[in-house]
């Protein structure tokens, strides 16, 4: 399909810089499986779901993926940022760097100064490939000392539409994190999940609602900007992911008493949509998924899905299309835009049901 197909007018003023507080008062738009569209808000939830559907969130938590380092190179020295994207093995890590064109394979970067009182401070790394934007740094630290250096010194890895506005601030460690973000591993947060707060779940659970947790480490590539004219040319990056066989035999337990799925994030739903894709039945998934959903796709699992407003062009919104139909969701979003719905990462939520 040609991607200009999923374009649309966004105006910036509707990109939202800070999420609203508390979490769950954002404001959902509700679409029916019929197109009917709704003005609700996140709270609105508890009156939606019914007993015995499931809610599936990622668990995944975000790490302190943005990293700015001082690039070594005799006595020449250059300044680079990265974001880790992709971690290779206990040492290495794939990052995009810019401006990536300082950089070439044997350079050595040094993150942070170096401190005789912690060695975490002493971080460095050897850039080992350079291509198209990206490097391969190896890391001297490896493993559990590794992911505490990168804590140490990294920043909450904002997507560019925000960072590029303003600066990093304190509360993004907060603001960027799910309440229920348990194993490390990404680096962009799922969030539609950041809507959630500890009250709202409580009320989910007390009304009958399930839920259900897998795990999906987000990667940077859902940030970069579609560069193909065609779907069809179109490669996703892969993250890995994991489906419990204890939570497979729950939600096929829950389907089969007539409880919907409800996906929380376009990455819940491309999880369970991937262990699905052998046989077309749900089974525990542990490795790493490239799926890429356009409209035609036939879903297997998800019921429902709760994902915030996507950029025009993107491949999240060419999901969402292929869920609700791509002429339903042109509309939602023409609704969305004209009543000021806040759109992006700390941006209102939507309430998709699959169309028919």
């Amino acid at each position: 399909m040609k991607v200009d197909l999923f374009d649309f007018d966004l105006p910036e003023d509707r990109i939202a810089l800070y999420p609203v507080n508390p979490r769950d008062s954002a404001r959902m738009l509700v679409v029916g499986p019929d197109g009917v569209l709704s003005d609700r808000v996140v709270t609105d939830l508890a009156e939606i779901l019914r007993p015995n559907d499931v809610l599936v969130v990622n668990d995944t938590r975000v790490i302190p993926a943005e990293l700015w380092g001082a690039r070594h190179r005799g006595e020449h020295v250059a300044h680079v940022s990265f974001n880790l994207h992709k971690r290779v093995n206990g040492n290495m890590w794939l990052a995009f760097a810019r401006p990536a064109k300082r950089l070439r394979p044997g350079d050595r970067v040094h993150f942070g100064e170096t401190s005789e009182v912690c060695m975490l401070d002493e971080l460095s790394a050897t850039v080992k490939a350079v291509e198209d934007g990206q490097v391969t740094l190896a890391f001297d630290f490896s493993d559990a000392v590794l992911d505490e250096a990168i804590k140490a010194r990294g920043a909450m890895p904002l997507p560019p539409y925000i960072g590029l506005k303003r600066d990093i601030e304190e509360r993004d460690k907060a603001d960027y994190q799910t309440v229920y973000a348990k194993h490390d591993g990404a680096v962009a947060a799922p969030t539609a999940g950041l809507h959630f707060t500890p009250e709202l779940l409580e009320r989910l659970e007390a009304s009958g609602v399930a839920i259900e947790r897998v795990t999906l480490h987000v990667g940077a590539g859902t940030f970069l900007p579609m560069k193909a004219d065609d779907t069809d040319d179109h490669k996703m990056h892969a993250e890995w992911g994991e489906v419990s066989a204890e939570t497979v035999a729950r939600i096929v337990a829950a389907r089969a008493s007539g409880g919907r799925v409800i996906a929380v994030g376009t990455t819940s739903l491309r999880l369970l949509e991937s262990a699905a894709r052998a046989n077309g039945e749900l089974q525990p998934f542990t490795g790493e998924t490239d799926i890429f959903i356009t409209p035609g796709f036939r879903f297997r699992v998800v019921d429902v899905l709760m994902t915030n407003f996507h950029l025009p062009r993107s491949t999240l919104f060419m999901l969402v299309s292929a869920f609700s139909g791509l002429e339903t969701m042109r509309k939602a979003y023409k609704h969305a835009i004209d009543n000021q719905y806040r759109f992006y990462s700390y941006g209102d939520s939507s309430l998709l049901f699959r169309a028919g």
